[in-house]
């Protein structure tokens, strides 16, 4: 028996997987302490098995977070002092000395998570030969002592070329030990291992500030699977795979975007069995929409990002977020413009029609008044809607646009539909992919509702919606596999890029990172990142463990004539960083269920605006049986989602459960 648990803004989510049965649940989110919520949706599962389940029969447990990601973006962290090469310590504040945005000459950074007073120099300097002024064992120590006297919760230590040379910072993280005990160090080395200072720095500034808080929340966390008989939970990593709960405790950075992932991977594995292995996904839950691309079955990554304005040098999945979920309130600006987002009502009091205290519009409020969601049917968790209450916060919106009150409601809807659409063609026409040649898979709480608005503006003719589309994530955490990356920047060309160095680093990296995950026969997976010496950034190439100078050069051109339109065959190569990916074999389960479960779903009409035009919706209650076909205008009541088929839509459900919208030409 496994199961999977994502936190969202709104909704904590839970899928069961027992005895050829998909289970799922919900319950509200706890922003206070995340555990509560994780174990309220688990016994809400175990409830719906009925008898056949018990928390002692579950055998693996896979999580996906939001600690760290709010943290991050509400610039909480521990008290962290961050240590780097005498000279080099306002790094993080200096940063590229590039603008946020073009326009705003004020526009600023978000400030380092160390001041000025928590940064400290290290008497040493390393450069990619080696040492050029030795740390000794005295310095290192007389370091510590300075580092104690600021009674710091962290320390992150970020030195000159420590990715080629770590000999120093492993020094300096030993002085630390000796002096501060189990205080928390985070090594730039360990945690990124590549060039670039600036990015290195800010990941391992981020990594120790946010480790302290995130492994707070998973002792809890453990405390009360262990009290229930549960196994530690596995943790879902910004990179698509899970990890033990002590590595990701150790290292926070690398579940920053654990919540996303986890949808991300759900989505690619329904993909995959629903034979769209090229696929737009587009999670819309309570608090923000998450898109990413599924190329060949498998969410396309990069190796680095930027989150809340601030760079983290390590693997993940493409995944760009806005902030426009179903709890995104509706809002007047200074123009008279009808706005959506990025502020959210959240779990509590979450949209008004909740009916627990809120009194702002939501996009969830605009659906309901639309005749799209309904008082009649509870949404996933039980939530039961107050229709007076939704029409009370439109309706003070609406006065203050001078807007009819169903106008109101449509205008909210069509505002975060283009907010939708700006993160889809952040992810596909900006970066030179066609979007008419993907299906849309849409899923989340709210993703189905606008699945085909966002589709006719994008020119797309396929949509998929997941029986468990409310869900995914929770899904995409239990059949996600383990995952760790181990990653070094090597700087070669002409003479040093050689099969020999090549196959050499791959397999020193190869065996850390099988040694990581306590598996000798890991699956090994190889990135080399390349480029024209002379060249900024580099394009990530898969190739074998064996490859070679000329394999790597043949790749590489196709991807960079692909990219750019041309390729020189006479420029020098460079290989700049060498990413080593070890990973087990996810766990399979049937999409479908073997039926023990199925019920006719209940069919009733309502009445809802399309369009500004009055329409008579027909409704579908409950789980449609593979090979129902229906037409539009329908609602589709799933246990955790609702979809809509407008009029000139059609969809069937084929053999996983998924429920396949095509456009009637």
């Amino acid at each position: 028996m496994l199961i999977g648990v994502d936190v969202g803004g709104t909704f904590t989510d839970a899928v069961l997987a027992l005895d050829g049965r998909l289970i799922t649940a919900k319950a509200p989110t706890t922003p206070e302490d995340q555990s509560e919520g994780v174990m309220a949706a688990i016994e809400a599962a175990l409830q719906k098995a009925g008898g056949s389940a018990s928390a002692d029969q579950i055998s693996e447990f896979s999580h996906g977070m939001t600690v760290a990601t709010n943290a991050l973006l509400e610039g909480r962290g521990a008290r962290t002092v961050f240590v780097a090469t005498k000279g080099f310590t306002d790094l993080i504040a200096l940063g590229r000395q590039d603008r946020p945005q073009l326009y705003r000459l004020c526009a600023g950074r978000p400030a380092p998570l160390a001041g000025d007073e928590l940064r400290f120099g290290a008497p040493e300097r390393m450069t990619p030969d080696g040492p050029l002024l030795k740390l000794t064992d005295e310095a290192a120590t007389e370091l510590a002592d300075r580092v104690a006297e600021a009674e710091p919760e962290a320390v992150a230590v970020a030195l000159l070329h420590s990715y080629r040379h770590p000999e120093h910072e492993q020094a300096i993280a030993r002085a630390l030990a000796d002096r501060l005990g189990d205080l928390h160090v985070s090594l730039s080395h360990e945690v990124v291992g590549t060039f670039r200072e600036f990015e290195r720095a800010a990941t391992t500034e981020i990594d120790a500030a946010l480790s302290p808080l995130l492994a707070r929340y998973l002792r809890r966390l453990a405390e009360r699977t262990r009290e229930a008989g549960i196994p530690e939970p596995a943790i879902m990593q910004s990179n698509g795979g899970l990890i033990d709960i002590a590595s990701a405790a150790g290292h926070a950075s690398w579940t920053v975007l654990s919540g996303p992932a986890g949808g991300a991977a759900g989505a690619a594995f329904v993909a995959r069995r629903a034979g769209a292995e090229n696929a737009l996904c587009l999670d819309m839950g309570g608090t923000s929409c998450d898109v990413c691309v599924v190329d060949d079955g498998a969410v396309q990554e990069r190796s680095s990002g930027e989150v809340a304005g601030r760079p983290l040098a390590l693997p993940m999945l493409a995944v760009h977020t806005v902030g426009a979920g179903g709890g995104s309130i509706a809002w007047r600006d200074a123009g008279g413009a009808l706005r959506v987002g990025p502020r959210s009502a959240g779990a509590d009091p979450g949209p008004a029609c909740y009916g627990r205290g809120g009194t702002e519009p939501t996009v969830t409020d605009a659906n309901l008044l639309l005749g799209y969601l309904s008082t009649d049917s509870p949404l996933g968790g039980g939530v039961e809607l107050d229709r007076d209450a939704a029409e009370a916060a439109v309706g003070q919106l609406a006065d203050a646009l001078d807007l009819e009150l169903v106008a109101c409601a449509e205008g909210i809807r069509r505002v975060a539909g283009a907010e939708m659409l700006r993160a889809l063609r952040v992810v596909t026409v900006q970066r030179g992919i066609d979007p008419r040649r993907y299906a849309l898979m849409a899923f989340g709480g709210a993703g189905p509702l606008h699945a085909a608005q966002i589709a006719d503006e994008l020119q797309i003719d396929k949509i998929l919606c997941p029986r468990a589309s409310g869900v995914l994530a929770a899904l995409g955490l239990v059949v996600s596999a383990r995952r760790r990356d181990v990653q070094r920047s090597v700087l070669w060309s002409g003479d040093q890029l050689t099969a020999g160095a090549i196959a050499d680093t791959v397999g020193e990296l190869g065996e850390r990172a099988r040694e990581a995950m306590h598996d000798p026969a890991a699956e090994l997976r190889v990135v080399y990142e390349l480029r024209y010496r002379g060249q900024s950034f580099e394009l990530p190439i898969a190739a074998g463990t064996e490859a070679t100078p000329e394999e790597l050069r043949e790749a590489f051109e196709r991807e960079h004539e692909e990219r750019y339109g041309y390729y020189d065959d006479e420029q020098e190569l460079e290989l700049v960083t060498i990413r080593v990916t070890a990973s087990s074999q996810g766990t399979d389960v049937e999409l479908a269920g073997d039926g023990s479960d199925a019920e006719e779903p209940e069919r009733s009409t309502r009445e809802a605006t399309l369009d500004g035009e009055q329409v008579e919706l027909n409704v579908l209650r409950g789980i449609p049986a593979p090979g129902t076909r229906l037409e539009g205008p329908a609602v589709v009541e799933l246990p955790e989602s609702t979809l809509l088929i407008p009029p000139d839509w059609s969809a069937e459900v084929d053999g996983t459960g998924t429920i396949v919208m095509t456009r009637e030409r």
